[in-house]
This record gives C-alpha cells, sequence and structure tokens, in this order.
C-alpha cells in the first residue's frame, strides 16, 4: 500500500541521516475505505491525490509547530505492507485517509518525495502562522492555509533528498 508520510525538511534530513522513519506507530494518509466514500470515486489516481493533499496539510501543522524548519511543506511517498496499516477514524475532513504504520520503515521503501518549490515560501509561511487560527474556526485564517494548496507539490526521486536538504 502506498502511504503518504508529512514531514519537514528537518525531518526528511533525521530520515535520511538515519534510513529509517519512526518512531512506530507512524502516521500517514493512504486510499481508506472513508476516503473512498468521501470522494465517491474509485480513480485511484484521484484517491491518491487526495491522500498527498491530506498529507501535505499534515506537513503544513508540522511547520506550525516548528518555526525553525524551511517553510516547505514534505511528504514522503512510501510502499508499506497492507498488513501494517490502520486506518484511523476520521473526526474531520482533514483527517480523512489518515492511517497508522505499525512497524519499521524504511528509507529504501520510499518512491518518491513531493515538497513544495522555494516560491511557495511566502504562502507556505503565511498559511503555518494561520493553521492554529483556522483550526479554532477562523475564516480569514482557513483562507490563508488554503491559499497554500494553490502551490502543487513537486516531484522529487529519493536519490534527490540531499539536494532538498541542503546536504
Amino acid at each position: 500500500m502506498r502511504v503518504y508520510v508529512p514531514l519537514t525538511l528537518p525531518a526528511l534530513a533525521e530520515v535520511h541521516r538515519s534510513g529509517e522513519l519512526g518512531p512506530a506507530p507512524l502516521r500517514a494518509y493512504a486510499v481508506t475505505p472513508a476516503l473512498r466514500e468521501w470522494l465517491g470515486s474509485d480513480d485511484i489516481e484521484e484517491l491518491e491525490y487526495a491522500a498527498l493533499g491530506r498529507a501535505a496539510l499534515a506537513s503544513l501543522q508540522l511547520l506550525a509547530e516548528d518555526p525553525a524548519a524551511a517553510r516547505r511543506r514534505v511528504v514522503l511517498a512510501v510502499d508499506v505492507a497492507d498488513r501494517s496499516v490502520t486506518p484511523e477514524p476520521a473526526s474531520d475532513e482533514a483527517s480523512l485517509g489518515r492511517v497508522a504504520v505499525a512497524g519499521d520503515v524504511r528509507l529504501t521503501a520510499a518512491g518518491a518525495v513531493h515538497a513544495d518549490a522555494d516560491d511557495a515560501g511566502p504562502d507556505v509561511s503565511a498559511a503555518a502562522a494561520a493553521v492554529p487560527a483556522a483550526a479554532g474556526g477562523d475564516a480569514k485564517a482557513q483562507d490563508t492555509v488554503d491559499a497554500a494548496e494553490d502551490h502543487e507539490l513537486l516531484w522529487y526521486g529519493v536519490q534527490e533528498i540531499p539536494n532538498l536538504i541542503g546536504g
């Protein structure tokens, strides 16, 4: 099963250094029955794009918690055994597709990295700052968070991680 793990650039650097993600259970996003039902689609590309989008939002929340991290959303696409994935109950639209991944997940299982281009920085920075207010129901803050979604995440091969993290 393909899962999308939300990260920040410092977290990606740590994964690259250690060669694994963790600790377990690892929070990720995937095509779950709840996400499938909500979208009303069987188009796997559309469903995976939705799971990737939810992971990007979770990456934005991680940025809100780490003001020192570069203002770029990062999502690692990883293939794991189906049996290691447990869907989590969805409490809201953003949590649809959230899963827990049991066990060790090695970086070698990653298929790609999705990350913002450098020019997304100002919008992502504003969105990260607005996350707490948006979570509290502030509509203007939610508009700021939504504006980050106007930036498509770029695809990077795993071999490009050193370039992404500046190492």
